[in-house]
């Protein structure tokens, strides 16, 4: 029977300065089967993808791998040196992000992959996103223009030296004598003026001359008092044929007076005119019953016909309502101390679909229990925030060995729970942040924990899954509040979170 496996997997990006930055990224997997026992010293198939935008977006880069785990079931790849399936690593634009790690996984070191792991970038690979910085090279050679800032108010001190000929401009300079060179004789005021090369003077263009001598006035203003009807022959004709255009122009606040001879046909057009009456229109049979039951659904009844004879059924209106209302799906928010997803809410996301909810009891069956499995090594679980327990959870099993029950993050892995007949599976130790809004949620918590078979939080001190390097990991103080990091050695309760 084909065999279900899980995978854990986490994203190490490495902090060395180099002279210039390789095309590549540390990525290490924990690869356990359908057993929860760990795949050791075994070669595996692997497909890595990098996806742009979302957990599901477009692949910019595959490639696929086939390295071998050791004997904790840890693969250590670079990603960017594997056989390239699609895409160049090289040119992806980091800052155009989020982006996401998708691995596939064959066990058996083909192709058959069966298991399937996606996790966000959190963080950008500055390394590789900086690299644009090497396409600057060689030096710059900078020339300043001269007087590129002076103060306007002040001025700047210019020597001859550096305007050579300002002397000889200005002692060679000459204006010209407008004034003293025009010759207004025998000139009058709108008189044409040319220069002639030397000055001004007037002229008479011969167009001038022409229509001066030649212009005649046909009759003089007096001369016009004694003009004869022969000296316009068709005045008289002009004046009776002339006919005004009918109302040209006319002052519409006081109206104009207008006779019927002006307007011959004004009495006949009053006697004749018919205004329509729309008698032909379906608004004619409308009545006041029909008016009160338009918008009331129960006045049209099964057989009604509208007027275009489309027969009305108000049974099937009303199914059909139903079965929209009913293929309309149901999204399920939650608040803050619900009793769901196997535990209680303590926090949700903006769309109250997706949060972290806490387990109902301490694990370890309430007992203190230390951080470490008797290894003080540096296991890189320094995330913090939302979600971050996590990968640090994985992190921790990863470097610490077998997922026991002798160590908090291993007690938190194994704990599991049934509710409502679906059992939860996937709790791990909450990093700094998280274990910090569970006691910010902490009253909230224990009421629903205690209505529903759990227990309350002691005033005692908490393990988070965030460490502080080879020795030494975070606490928190549900007596207090307040978080110290305090020796992998000593021994803290624990209390499991889950993301859904």
């Amino acid at each position: 029977m084909k065999k279900l496996f899980t995978i854990l997997a986490a994203v190490l990006l490495t902090t060395t300065v180099w002279a210039q930055s390789p095309e590549k990224m540390s990525y290490q997997a924990v690869i356990r089967n359908s057993s929860d026992a760990l795949v050791t010293n075994q070669q595996v198939g692997m497909q890595i993808s990098i996806l742009q935008g979302t957990s599901t977006g477009t692949a910019v880069y595959v490639e696929t791998q086939t390295p071998t785990t050791n004997a904790n079931g840890l693969v250590s790849l670079e990603i960017g040196a594997g056989t390239v399936v699609s895409g160049d690593f090289t040119t992806i634009d980091w800052a155009n992000g989020p982006y996401f790690i998708e691995t596939k996984t064959d066990p058996a070191g083909g192709i058959s992959y069966t298991i399937t792991g996606t996790s966000q970038l959190l963080s950008v690979p500055y390394a590789l996103h900086a690299k644009t910085a090497e396409t600057v090279t060689g030096g710059i050679t900078e020339t300043d223009p001269v007087f590129t800032t002076w103060d306007k108010s002040t001025g700047i001190s210019i020597t001859e030296s550096q305007i050579s000929d300002l002397g000889n401009y200005i002692e060679t300079e000459t204006d010209p004598a407008v004034a003293a060179n025009f010759d207004f004789t025998g000139a009058a005021n709108g008189d044409l003026l040319q220069f002639n090369g030397t000055k001004w003077v007037k002229v008479t263009p011969t167009y001038i001359s022409d229509y001066t001598v030649t212009e005649s006035d046909v009759t003089s203003h007096q001369a016009a008092l004694s003009i004869t009807e022969s000296q316009i022959s068709d005045l008289g004709t002009y004046i009776e044929t002339e006919t005004d255009p009918v109302f040209t122009t006319w002052d519409k606040s006081t109206g104009i007076s207008i006779t019927e001879s002006q307007i011959s046909d004004l009495g006949t057009y009053i006697k004749t005119e018919i205004d329509p009456v729309y008698s032909g229109s379906q608004a004619a049979n409308i009545t006041a019953t029909d008016i009160t039951n338009l918008g009331n659904l129960s006045g049209i009844n099964t057989g009604d016909q509208d007027i275009s004879g489309i027969a009305i059924n108000t049974q099937a209106i009303q199914d059909t309502a139903s079965q929209i209302r009913a293929d309309i799906p149901t999204v399920t928010t939650y608040s803050v101390g619900d009793f769901a997803q196997g535990g209680i809410v303590f926090w949700v996301d903006e769309t109250g679909q997706h949060g972290l909810v806490a387990a109902k009891v301490d694990q370890n069956g309430g007992s203190s229990i230390q951080w470490y499995n008797g290894s003080n090594t540096d296991t890189e679980a320094h995330g913090d925030g939302v979600y971050a327990g996590e990968m640090n959870t994985m992190l921790i099993i990863a470097n610490q060995g077998s997922n026991s029950n002798d160590y908090a993050a291993g007690v938190c892995a194994n704990y599991t729970v049934t509710e409502s007949g679906v059992t939860y599976g996937d709790w791990y130790l909450p990093s700094k942040e998280e274990l910090d809004l569970m006691y910010q949620n902490m009253a909230t918590i224990d009421a629903t924990a205690g209505a529903n078979g759990g227990s309350s939080f002691a005033s005692v001190d908490y393990w988070s899954s965030t460490e502080y390097g080879n020795n030494y990991a975070w606490r928190q103080s549900f007596d207090l509040g307040f978080q110290s990091r305090f020796g992998k050695i000593n021994t803290y309760r624990v209390r499991a979170v889950r993301a859904f």
